[in-house]
């Protein structure tokens, strides 16, 4: 098969506001090759994406995604990873670049397993897919009786583990405590409960560490992102002050070597990847297989659409004992309607990688016009990249 195109989707909701919250806008791919079509998911700004796409080369080291793509042979998990490293080296000073194939390069999984009549778990070498136990991901509430009321109905929603984040957590002292014991006093003594603290200390270990009594009384497993993706030293050295709670992070990479720097010089417990920024289910694969040898517990990113978690749990999905996974619950109408199938829970409270052929999720059309906005991009009269029709 050749790759006949690459198509590039921008949707958003009528409003974007400044919360952490990445499902209120998306960049869908569309790969078409030997008449199949697989569909991706790029975790990052839209706009950017495309034009790193599309972008005239800067020189031979900045040459935009396409000319490492489009026509080139698709018949193969080797010939994904072979476009991996033409774009990693022809793209190497266009920064975007690891974002924009990470979604062309998830669709192409996508494509393969639909052609091939396999789920994409499978093509990356696993045997059988275990399933994981979701953990409810949400945003910290303006205030402790807020969270208190989230954690409760997380609970009453049958979910057995939770994860709070981002704002107003750092923000003071006496505030962080009074959301961590409201979390807890929320979930219950038994639910499984996480913190992402969304870089907010930057690198200063002594401000986080600061946390941690509050943070092991209330029996918090990790403690993810207090800082600067790339902040292994402080990483480390929050780690040798724990006690009970360890680190987690790696969101951030944006390809496999920053996730192994975060767990051999980081130290972290948990290694957690979103491939819509990693490159794609490949390195994430390639991720997961360097936290089982060095005894880090690997666990999904994600915070969009079902195409996306769908894609998360592929790299691990064979791995029995990495058995908790990310599964935002309060997404944006955009990515709910995004796929007409979801991820739900069975009856003992747990997801799976699908079974299904590719990605094992179908696109809804109807929500790619709904929500698309129209782009184009024109350099020097020439327009070099337009919104196509679904």
């Amino acid at each position: 098969m050749k790759i006949d195109s690459v198509d590039f989707f921008y949707l958003a909701m009528p409003e974007i506001t400044t919360a952490a919250d990445g499902s209120q806008d998306a960049l869908v791919v569309r790969v078409t090759a030997g008449g199949h079509t697989g569909w991706g998911e790029c975790e990052a700004a839209p706009l950017p994406s495309i034009a790193a796409f599309v972008a005239p080369m800067s020189h031979g080291a900045c040459r935009p995604v396409s000319d490492s793509v489009l026509g080139q042979t698709l018949d193969g998990p080797d010939d994904i990873w072979r476009m991996a490293v033409a774009v990693a080296y022809n793209s190497m000073d266009l920064l975007q670049a690891a974002h924009t194939w990470s979604g062309i390069e998830m669709a192409m999984w996508d494509l393969l397993g639909k052609a091939r009549g396999v789920p994409a778990w499978k093509l990356l070498g696993y045997e059988r897919s275990y399933p994981k136990v979701p953990y409810a991901s949400v945003l910290f509430g303006e205030t402790a009786d807020v969270t208190l009321a989230r954690a409760k109905a997380i609970r009453d929603d049958g979910f057995r583990a939770a994860k709070f984040g981002w704002a107003p957590f750092g923000s003071s002292l006496e505030g962080d405590i009074a959301q961590l014991d409201a979390v807890r006093e929320g979930l219950g003594p038994d639910g499984l409960l996480l913190i992402d603290a969304g870089q907010i200390f930057g690198e200063d270990v002594d401000a986080a560490a600061l946390r941690l009594d509050a943070m092991e009384r209330n029996r918090v497993t990790f403690f993810e992102e207090p800082f600067h993706g790339s902040a292994y030293l402080a990483y480390g050295g929050l780690g040798q002050r724990a006690k009970t709670v360890r680190t987690a992070g790696g969101e951030s990479a944006h390809n496999r070597h920053m996730a192994e720097h975060l767990i051999d010089f980081g130290k972290v417990g948990y290694i957690q990847i979103d491939c819509g920024r990693i490159g794609g289910l490949g390195p994430a694969k390639q991720v997961a297989d360097y936290a089982v040898k060095r005894g880090v517990t690997y666990i999904n990113h994600t915070f969009t659409s079902n195409l996306a978690l769908s894609a998360s749990l592929q790299p691990f999905a064979g791995l029995r004992d990495h058995a908790i996974c990310e599964y935002p619950t309060t997404l944006r109408q955009l990515a709910v309607d995004l796929t007409t199938s979801h991820l739900v829970r069975d009856a003992n409270g747990e997801i799976g990688a699908p079974d299904a052929p590719g990605l094992g999720i179908e696109i809804n059309p109807a929500a790619l016009e709904l929500y698309k906005v129209d782009v184009e991009i024109i350099v020097n009269g020439k327009s070099i990249f337009r919104s196509k029709a679904i």
